[in-house]
């Protein structure tokens, strides 16, 4: 979760359901390295990973990184996972005076007094993207990544500080990260992956006491 893409995160809990037992990590870098952490401890049982904004800050050099290992623990478990590119159109500063000279240039959006918010170009968009495929294509189970057509956040809203559709150049679905049927997509292809994980692979059974992870 971060604070762009709640929304998303608390419907998708909610469309969960009663048959799994849901934690939710922050996308702070810790958070998705202690969410991966334990799926190689064999403590978390899938993942919907709707926020990887975690891997702007990693390819850019900006305050909430996460390492070159991230999504490594989906690609050695073969856990069922679902995700998307939440917040990627955003990239995390701690004050504006610690902002790199080469970005001094940039759109910025303060978050906070502390955490300045700077909008990511459509070539770190397309490198982010080359990143995030080469991992997943590590995974030899099933992975779903649906792609929201509306925005990837909420400061890329309409009217919102980060909105620019010229940026986006790959759609799949008609919809906001926030909008409810969304969260009800990345459920649903959560759900896919976790049955075609089952067929195709039986030696790694669902296991119904642990607990399912959203970020």
């Amino acid at each position: 979760m971060f604070g762009e893409t709640t929304h998303c995160v608390s419907r998708t809990v909610q469309a969960l359901g009663s048959d799994c037992d849901p934690l939710v990590f922050h996308a702070t870098g810790t958070g998705g390295q202690s969410m991966e952490k334990l799926v190689d401890q064999g403590l978390i049982s899938g993942a919907i990973d709707c926020t990887t904004t975690e891997i702007c800050d990693l390819l850019f050099g900006r305050i909430f990184p996460a390492t070159e290992d991230r999504l490594g623990a989906i690609a050695r478990t073969g856990v069922p996972w679902a995700g998307s590119v939440g917040a990627l159109d955003i990239g995390n500063f701690a004050e504006l005076d610690t902002v790199p000279e080469r970005y001094r240039r940039r759109l910025f959006h303060e978050h906070n007094p502390q955490v300045p918010l700077m909008r990511t170009t459509a070539e770190e968009n397309a490198e982010m993207g080359r990143w995030l495929g080469d991992r997943l294509n590590a995974c030899a189970r099933p992975v779903r990544l649906p792609l929201p057509e509306g925005r990837v956040s909420a400061l890329d809203a309409p009217g919102a500080p980060f909105c620019n559709p010229t940026s986006r150049t790959v759609t799949r679905l008609p919809l906001d990260i926030n909008n409810p049927a969304f969260a009800n997509a990345l459920v649903a292809a959560f759900r896919e992956a976790q049955t075609r994980g089952q067929i195709l692979f039986p030696a790694y059974p669902k296991r119904t006491s642990s607990p399912n992870s959203a970020t």
